[in-house]
């Protein structure tokens, strides 16, 4: 194996772009998932990804074989969302209006950041290894939960590269210290800062639902209990029957949607907020199950009342413990085709 991949070294060098291709196409899926989790955006990481790879061709002379193939990329391809955050040229994004109706007041601004887009779980069946190294201090399904991502962009830039490369990839800090070009003194403070602000955020994501549901959202997806879920959520959206809805709901569920950045929280604010917004008088739905972010997702399909079609609405993700939910995080319409979907259904479908 490791003659293969010096052949494939060397004759990539020699300009086999073919050679190139079979050497990262292993590590593509990964270094995609590695980007989504600095930048929080799916269409960010994509691009850092094609830069890193092009990066990669162009600077494969320089490529001394210190250190595996992959850790090489994975330092380009941090070092890459790095400036990407540096340049902040992907900020602010145009916000759409706030929906047509009356909103309840929310219980502030919310730390969902508005770039913030869903992971398909489709993607994640891609990677070939998602075996963190030794190091790592949290399990692969929860470094890519949508409260574990949500935490990272609270970190300063360098924070957060550091943390997962640490503890969601498992390098040693040497390791990082060379991947980031710092001291190991700055890494173990970034570290030490970093770790406090994400567990201090998880910790809170963790107490939802602490009177009706468990305190600790379940980590191994499709269970009984999350398949029932499923059915009597898209049973309750489908008949548009927002109480058989609120019941499914623990007493503190959380609401967020970005990139509108206003957060609910509480049963009573829900109800406010779904009557206003998807319960109108009229608006019927066809629902579309999928998966986000190791977590149960649902395209929503409004009918249009002068066609015979269901058109795209929105990407609802939530988050369960046991047999309720803890939280709803509500996505644009646009996000759908990153799943498969399509932009309308047949009456007939």
């Amino acid at each position: 194996m490791e003659m293969d991949t010096a052949d494939r070294i060397a004759r990539a060098r020699a300009g086999d772009h073919d050679a190139f291709r079979d050497l990262v196409q292993s590590h593509s899926h990964e270094l995609q998932v590695h980007c989504y989790r600095i930048l929080g955006s799916l269409q960010d990481a994509e691009d850092a990804l094609q830069e890193t790879l092009v990066s990669a061709w162009r600077n494969l002379g320089e490529f001394g074989q210190r250190s595996s193939l992959r850790t090489w990329l994975y330092k380009i391809a941090t070092n890459r969302c790095l400036d990407m955050l540096r340049a902040d040229s992907r900020r602010p994004r145009i916000v759409p209006p706030l929906p047509e109706a009356a909103l309840p007041e929310p219980i502030g601004a919310g730390d969902t950041p508005p770039w913030l887009e869903p992971y398909p779980d489709v993607l994640l069946d891609h990677i070939v290894d998602q075996r963190p190294g030794p190091e790592a201090r949290y399990e692969t399904t929860e470094a890519i939960s949508l409260a574990f991502i949500t935490a990272l962009q609270l970190l300063p830039p360098r924070q957060r590269a550091a943390l997962v490369l640490r503890d969601v990839l498992g390098y040693h800090t040497a390791e990082v210290t060379q991947m980031l070009d710092a001291t190991q003194e700055s890494v173990q403070s970034a570290l030490k800062r970093a770790r406090a602000t994400v567990d201090n955020h998880l910790a809170d994501s963790r107490s939802t639902g602490s009177i009706r549901g468990s305190r600790r959202p379940a980590r191994r997806p499709d269970t009984a209990a999350e398949h029932r879920l499923v059915a009597r959520l898209t049973d309750a959206l489908e008949r548009a029957d927002l109480d058989a809805l609120i019941e499914l709901l623990v007493t503190d569920v959380r609401l967020s949607m970005p990139p509108v950045m206003l957060e609910y929280r509480g049963i009573e604010s829900a109800r406010r907020v779904l009557a206003a917004v998807t319960f109108r008088p009229g608006l019927t739905y066809r629902v579309v199950t999928t998966r986000a972010n190791g977590q149960p997702a649902f395209g929503l399909y409004q009918a249009d009342p002068h066609a015979s079609v269901y058109r795209a609405y929105s990407l609802l993700v939530i988050t369960t413990a046991g047999d309720h939910i803890t939280a709803i995080t509500c996505f644009n319409a646009n996000v759908l085709t990153r799943f498969g979907l399509p932009r309308t259904l047949a009456e007939t479908d």
